[in-house]
């Protein structure tokens, strides 16, 4: 039987996943690894290469679910983004990074926030050239 923490984990993925396919966005990859990381889920918004990290957390929780996309996570995305655009040659794909934070309150999703671009430089959103 696996962990709590990993069904809630995947309960969150899949909302986070049917919420984007509801918007219109193109699912590509879910959990894709590369080595050591992990995008929770590439898609394509038109002509945007998304990359979406997905926090979910219980009920009881201390955190918000967005306080888990720390610099360190961050810096963590923008290393996986960076092969992603590389093994799949993308590089001259826009992209941006999205987090969609999902709160599970008694074994189901309570609430749900997607948030776009949450990751940026000076100039606005993040670019790979």
């Amino acid at each position: 039987m696996p962990a709590r923490h990993l069904d809630i984990g995947r309960l969150g993925e899949d909302a986070a996943a049917d919420l984007l396919a509801r918007k219109g966005l193109r699912i590509l990859g879910r959990n894709v690894r590369l080595g050591r990381l992990e995008l929770d889920i590439v898609c394509r918004d038109r002509d945007t290469l998304v990359f979406v990290e997905v926090k979910t957390r219980a009920e009881g929780s201390l955190a918000a679910p967005a306080d888990a996309l720390d610099r360190k996570k961050s810096d963590r995305l923008l290393r996986a983004a960076r092969l992603y655009l590389s093994l799949h040659d993308q590089w001259d794909r826009p992209c941006r990074f999205d987090l969609v934070s999902v709160l599970v309150r008694q074994g189901r999703v309570d609430a749900i926030e997607h948030t776009e671009n949450v990751i940026s430089d000076t100039a606005g959103a993040w670019q790979p050239w």
